[in-house]
């Protein structure tokens, strides 16, 4: 299917900007992998110190045969219900590395938090800034500097982007992620969102409320709306950096260890068979110990991930109605590859890219009934044959992007194979391109006098996508909740949270805003939200002006807004702005950070550790990066 002419031609737009960038990049990547492996290339010393605690077996592999080594880096710990199954994986990858003949170590391990514990704490302010973290501490991993490829464990928010950054900073290496999947269906996800509705309106208590909310998040794995972690998991499938078909299965499953144990042959060899006989004299990198280069079966990451495979994420989240957080998310990994990316990008795939995915926060179902109606094989299929996505692109398989349509399953032995998706089997979840649930993507650019902002549009009703009322100022979440306890927000009303950016206190989630906002909406008031923080993942049906660039913080437009100025957000028309004159909105002052808040923004809970990361961090738009 040739490629649609909006998609190829942003596509060279973006390659043509980025060339600078994406060649100095690439002539870095040729210089690190020219160079001879660690074990031949370090001092004895070195060599010594690197693989002094592997077995004799291991030892005698990697550093007299020359066979290749993997680097793990992993994300787990067991406070995140999704990264809690990564505890026996390092055993599974060695295991299986030695049984191709190679070697693996833990190269090292990155923090993980989750959002879910510290959404609307202090603590929230770390989340967005620990991306950056995560990348540096892959690049600490990575920079023992002895390893053929890296394995990455890691599914959550903040954790895939980080992972990734740090990794294409070592993007001469072959690099595979190996996710763990989602927690089994509980509570459904509209229950639970009934349940914290009425809460917030007093109708049930802190019991009832904890009853349903461990009803939803029951067991191991991501959460199972379509979140930030999952939308991870889709755009890693249409990026090609994961077994296909991956994503989506659960932790536990029969299919679950040896997806596993493909990602270890991926990185390694592909699916070709072992063949005998060490190497003969220099390494020879179309085949060390028996085992077919990983140069020659999985391209290093810095040139999978090309301005091809970024456009190609985009069309995905669009098409699914993915997390909000990837605007500011991939943006920054685009950038640690040498391209660059902006709003106006995914602004105009928006405009032409067919929603095809329910899934809640803009449906009803939750991802295991979207793996279930096909899943990333599905969209990814449908998109590929309608024109929407480059084909032409490097994976980590030898079948390239096509091999991500399939579906995994295991033969009567054990062996995996890939099935076709076929038709959806819900259409209530999934839809062809050719009856999509709507002709536009899911994420709609908004532009205007209050500066560049951002709106999911895909869960929000047709008739909430006009919003004209008379705002009121907030400069706190918690300053909101207190004027909808007291009864002050019944009525249509645009609420602006400002001092909410990177530069101000990191850039929270609000998602606590969403329970006292939908139950507004409910009441049938025209109600909208304005703020230069982030909404999650799960951000739904109350529309969200998000990520107001610049931030109130950096004099943005957001630090003029008065109480009772009349703010119109029409996401149809992608426009965001204060209907006050001219001349008067010229002339008016940009209000300071209030003192108190200033005074305590960045204080306790490991928050001083972090000032550097606000003083440094790039706008929303250009990724919120603190290493540029």
């Amino acid at each position: 299917m040739k490629l649609h002419p909006t998609v190829e031609a942003l596509t060279n737009r973006i390659r043509e900007r980025s060339l600078a960038r994406r060649s100095a990049y690439l002539e870095r990547l040729t210089i690190a992998a020219d160079r001879k492996p660690g074990a031949e290339r370090m001092g004895c010393a070195n060599v010594a110190h690197a693989f002094a605690a592997l077995p004799a077996n291991d030892k005698l592999r990697v550093v007299s045969e020359r066979a290749p080594n993997i680097g793990i880096v992993s994300a787990y710990n067991d406070m995140l219900s999704a990264h809690a199954p990564f505890q026996h994986y390092p055993d599974i990858i060695k295991a299986e590395a030695r049984q191709l003949g190679a070697t693996a170590q833990v190269a090292g391990g990155v923090p993980a938090m989750c959002d879910g514990v510290t959404q609307g704490t202090p603590a929230m302010e770390l989340s967005l800034f620990s991306r950056d973290v995560i990348a540096m501490a892959t690049a600490v991993s990575l920079s023992h500097d002895v390893f053929d490829g890296a394995l990455l464990l890691g599914v959550c928010d903040k954790i895939v982007p980080g992972l990734l950054i740090g990794a294409l900073h070592f993007g001469h290496l072959p690099t595979v992620f190996v996710p763990a999947g989602p927690m089994t269906s509980g509570l459904s996800n509209n229950a639970k969102a009934k349940v914290r509705e009425q809460a917030a309106q007093g109708l049930v208590g802190r019991a009832e409320l904890l009853q349903a909310e461990s009803a939803a998040y029951h067991g191991a794995g991501t959460c199972t709306f379509y979140g930030t972690a999952n939308s991870n998991q889709m755009l890693l499938e249409a990026m090609g950096l994961q077994v296909p078909g991956t994503a989506f299965v659960n932790p536990g499953a029969a299919l679950r260890e040896e997806l596993t144990r493909e990602a270890v042959r991926t990185v390694l060899r592909g699916k070709g068979s072992i063949t005998a006989g060490p190497p003969q004299g220099d390494r020879d990198r179309s085949a060390v110990h028996g085992v077919a280069s990983v140069e020659a079966t999985c391209p290093p990451i810095g040139r999978v991930v090309d301005e091809r495979s970024i456009v190609n994420a985009m069309v995905v989240l669009l098409a699914t109605g993915g997390s909000t957080n990837h605007l500011i998310h991939w943006v920054a990994v685009a950038r640690a590859a040498g391209i660059v990316i902006d709003w106006d990008d995914f602004s105009t795939l928006s405009e032409v890219v067919p929603l095809l995915a329910r899934v809640y926060p803009n449906g009803s179902a939750d991802v295991n009934q979207f793996q279930a109606a096909g899943g990333p094989g599905f969209v990814i299929r449908e998109l590929l044959d309608a024109g929407f996505l480059h084909a032409d692109v490097l994976t980590n398989r030898a079948g390239g992007l096509r091999e991500y349509t399939g579906i995994p399953a295991a033969n009567a032995q054990g062996a995996l194979h890939w099935v076709s998706a076929g038709q959806s089997k819900d259409e209530t979840v999934l839809r062809p391109v050719s009856a999509p649930f709507s002709a536009t993507g899911g994420l709609k650019l908004l532009r205007g006098n209050l500066g560049r902002s951002v709106i999911k549009v895909s869960a929000v009703p047709d008739d909430r996508r006009q919003i004209e009322a008379p705002c009121r100022v907030f400069d706190s979440q918690e300053a909101l909740h207190r004027a909808f306890q007291a009864d002050e927000l019944n009525r249509d009303v645009v609420c602006v949270v400002r001092w909410q950016g990177p530069q101000a206190n990191g850039m929270p989630e609000l998602h606590k805003l969403t329970p006292p906002l939908a139950v507004l909406q409910g009441k049938g008031f025209k109600v909208a939200l304005v703020t230069d923080g982030r909404m999650s993942g799960a951000s739904g049906k109350v529309p969200a002006a998000i990520h107001v660039s610049p931030e109130a913080a950096a004099a943005g437009p957001l630090a003029k807004v008065r109480d009772g100025d009349l703010i119109r957000l029409d996401a149809s028309a992608g426009t965001l702005q204060v209907l006050v004159g001219e001349a008067e909105w010229n002339a008016r002052a940009i209000e300071p950070m209030p003192e108190a808040l200033r005074a305590a923004n960045g204080l306790g809970l490991g928050r001083e550790l972090f000032a550097g990361m606000r003083r440094n961090a790039l706008t929303a738009e250009a990724g919120a990066a603190s290493w540029f």
